[in-house]
């Protein structure tokens, strides 16, 4: 098997047929324009084979070099991302937790403190993700995800399910604010992917569904609410510390279970039995129970240790 070209010959050829000058290739690698000069004659006699021919001053790539530079520049983007890979890895004192973003700003943010005050010998690393395969990859040590369980290839362990229901900040309406369903209907509503039928349904009231501005985003959804732009349907743990404090107020004592989804914590094979997997699960289970205890007995979910 012949030797590779040297790693510098090859980013200074693909520098100069991207950006087709010798003196810019020079300025994004920080060498001198007579360096790159050097490396690109390297490259040609190492390959037997002329990448430019040269009209004066200009360089232009021949057939060989075009072809080449187009193989050398994914080569080197394969080889940037495997190096970000590495290096994005959990290292051994670190925690690398990825969470769902709405989840892990309004619920797990908050917490995190009382992680990091018992076990301060974990830098703990947040990567917001909706998907099980970052799992798979090696790029997190644990996840929090939501769905209804039995992903392949990782090991879970279901934390509790969510309700819904309806909020408000308590300024809307100028502070009159309405006490029945039937009233509730009548308001601006701001939605986002939330299914309003089941509430009607446990209402006992029938009609459309409300129309209003529509996020794709979660935090987008309680942002326009504190700001009284309208009524939302939306998942408790998003909200527990906003009604608490009274940026937000629960129209009605209506709630039900989030439907067929719950939330888990997720880890990969490799993780099994690490004790960063056990301290920060131990420790995850506590913080759900203490949530749970503290919720109003007609808010309270349900939760399990059961791992699958």
């Amino acid at each position: 098997m012949n030797p590779l070209p040297p790693l510098p010959a090859l980013r200074a050829f693909e520098a100069v047929s991207r950006l087709g000058s010798v003196v810019q290739a020079a300025d994004e690698l920080f060498v001198t324009h007579g360096a790159v000069s050097h490396q690109l004659r390297a490259l040609e006699e190492f390959l037997g084979v002329a990448l430019f021919e040269r009209q004066g001053k200009r360089l232009i790539l021949t057939d060989e070099g075009r072809v080449y530079a187009m193989q050398i520049r994914i080569a080197l983007g394969e080889i940037g991302e495997a190096t970000q890979w590495v290096q994005a890895g959990p290292r051994p004192n670190e925690l690398v937790i990825s969470v769902l973003p709405s989840f892990g700003l309004h619920w797990l943010v908050p917490r995190l403190p009382d992680f990091s005050r018992r076990h301060p010998e974990y830098r703990l690393r947040l990567r917001a993700g909706l998907a099980v395969d970052d799992l798979r990859g090696g790029l997190v040590d644990v996840a929090i995800r939501m769905g209804n369980g039995q992903w392949p290839d990782v090991k879970q362990l279901f934390l509790l399910e969510d309700r819904l229901l309806v909020v408000a900040a308590p300024h809307f309406n100028g502070g009159d604010l309405p006490q029945t369903a039937a009233q509730v209907m009548r308001c601006p509503v701001v939605r986002s992917v939330e299914n309003w039928r089941p509430w009607y349904i446990a209402a006992g009231i029938d009609g459309p569904e409300p129309n209003g501005l529509n996020c794709n985003d979660s935090n987008l959804l309680l942002q326009a609410v504190k700001l009284g732009q309208g009524i939302a349907l939306t998942r408790l743990s998003l909200v527990v510390d906003m009604l608490r404090t009274g940026e937000l107020v629960q129209l009605t004592d209506i709630s039900m279970p989030y439907p067929n989804r719950g939330y888990w914590l997720v880890w990969p094979l490799r993780t099994e039995g690490t004790r960063k997997l056990q301290d920060f699960s131990a420790w995850l289970v506590e913080q759900v129970a203490q949530y749970l205890a503290q919720l109003p007995a007609s808010l309270q979910g349900e939760s399990a240790v059961a791992t699958s």
